[in-house]
């Protein structure tokens, strides 16, 4: 079965690896933000809606995160 960037050369491999590599960090660092701020927020305020909005952006972070661990494995078969 092909993977889904069999049709990506390797220099669009590569592109796509670095930008998805960046958007995954700038995840990570506001679902972080967000945690923490839930927390502080729960811990005044009690249970709001802030207290699961990470949950919600969490989901979004994995998937990127599989995406650049697909793109490094498609790379890996084309060496």
């Amino acid at each position: 079965m092909a993977s889904q960037f069999s049709s990506y050369t390797k220099e669009e491999l590569q592109k796509k690896l670095k930008t998805q590599k960046k958007f995954a960090l700038v995840q990570a660092v506001v679902v972080f933000l967000m945690i923490v701020f839930a927390v502080f927020s729960t811990l005044e305020k009690g249970v709001t809606f802030q207290t699961f909005l990470p949950l919600f952006f969490a989901p979004m972070f994995f998937v990127m995160w599989f995406e650049v661990k697909k793109i490094k494995k498609e790379l890996k078969l084309r060496k």
